[in-house]
């Protein structure tokens, strides 16, 4: 199957502010920055389900991701800030001391699930 680019944003959500107690390497932590969220009826396109594993790749880097169904437009993709989206980042900052983390376009690909050789 061909990649499709979509327009990604990262950014911080809530649950990743709790869990950031909890620390940086725990399992719950890097399940919520492992996880992108998609519209419906582009993972329908793509033909990927809820719980499957895309990669993103964007002019700088990739990083897989597990998909999840959500409130995004068509065409955008969200993932909470964490080490996958620092893949996909430039280290230019304009002068912020932050590299861009909203409006990256980006490719992304179904990945098959191992001893799969087709996605369906």
């Amino acid at each position: 199957m061909a990649e499709k680019r979509f327009i990604m944003n990262a950014g911080r959500t809530t649950k990743q502010g709790q869990q950031i107690n909890v620390g940086k390497d725990h399992a719950a932590y890097q399940a919520i920055v492992s996880t992108v969220t998609m519209n419906p009826e582009d993972m329908k396109a793509l033909g990927i389900t809820q719980g499957g594993t895309i990669r993103v790749k964007s002019e700088c880097g990739e990083a897989n991701f597990l998909c999840q169904e959500g409130k995004v437009p068509e065409g955008m993709l969200f993932v909470p800030y964490g080490p996958p989206t620092c893949h996909l980042m430039g280290q230019k900052t304009d002068g912020t001391g932050m590299p861009t983390s909203k409006g990256w376009e980006v490719e992304v690909e179904p990945v098959a699930a191992e001893g799969s050789e087709t996605l369906k």
